[in-house]
């Protein structure tokens, strides 16, 4: 079993938390768009109070450590560790909680490259546990809008998580998949399952507008962050959203198996 102290070790060792790659110009920058409710930061969420930038950064020096300080305006953002850690826990409790009540599941994930393995192996924790791993509207398409224009994705599923991939980029079940921040995947996953008259799910996790679009929708939704998507965590302010974990998204996905271990522990769900 992973120790705390290993944990924390861990999450500094590989910039998850602590210092990480995400400048400090890059997560302003995103302050300042959601406040301006810019529809590529808002992921989805349609925020119920009026967040200023000075609001958003004081939001998140509370929920990810970042610096409160509006003239501190360049290098590496930061994240607090602790904050991470005390997030892991409310999270494995959350996914302990859906295993013992079998209840439905999503998993859906913008960042296939790095967050594919993480979100399956909870995925295959919570199947064998008895819940239904839920894959609704798999190969059908969806419009996002991009910084090149309108393009169609299809959606897929890998190991029982929800991804989008260019429409013959790969064979449907190989594991790569597009980047995107956008709620439109959960929203025609959600619409297909209600359509269907089959099971909608209990609990969605994963990350950006997987997280944010189904929060809005009234599902109950976990996932993980990093400090320039101050959606998440204004949706956990507001009540949208149950847990966001801060951490960096983006670094080597082998970095995230301790993580993996450590939640699976937490919510006794170990196999």
């Amino acid at each position: 079993m992973l120790s705390t102290g290993a944990l924390r070790a861990h999450l500094l060792a590989a910039h998850l938390a602590g210092p990480v790659a995400t400048s400090r110009e890059v997560s302003l920058r995103s302050y300042r768009l959601f406040a301006a409710r810019d529809p590529r930061i808002l992921l989805g969420l349609d925020p119920e109070w009026s967040w200023g930038q000075r609001d958003l950064l004081a939001l998140m020096a509370d929920k990810c450590g970042v610096s409160s300080d509006p003239g501190d305006t360049s290098g590496c953002d930061v994240i607090d560790p602790e904050r991470t850690l005390a997030a892991l826990d409310a999270f494995a409790k959350r996914l302990g909680e859906a295993g013992r009540g079998r209840v439905p599941v999503l998993f859906g994930t913008g960042h296939p490259h790095r967050l594919l393995g993480f979100y399956a192996a909870l995925a295959d924790a919570l199947s064998a546990a008895g819940c239904p791993v839920l894959t609704p509207a798999q190969g059908e398409s969806v419009d996002i809008t991009t910084r090149f224009g309108l393009r169609t994705y299809d959606l897929d599923y890998v190991r029982g998580v929800a991804l989008v991939r260019e429409p013959g980029a790969r064979e449907p079940g190989s594991e790569t998949g597009a980047h995107t921040h956008s709620p439109l995947p959960v929203r025609t996953v959600l619409a297909a399952a209600a359509q269907a008259g089959g099971l909608l799910p209990e609990l969605v996790v994963g990350d950006h507008g997987w997280v944010c679009g189904a929060g809005q929708l009234g599902f109950d939704a976990i996932g993980l962050a990093d400090t320039d998507d101050p959606a998440l965590f204004v949706g956990e302010a507001e009540g949208q959203v149950s847990v966001v974990v801060p951490l960096d998204d983006a670094v080597r996905s082998d970095y995230y198996r301790p993580l993996t271990r450590y939640v699976l522990n937490r919510a006794c769900l170990s196999q």
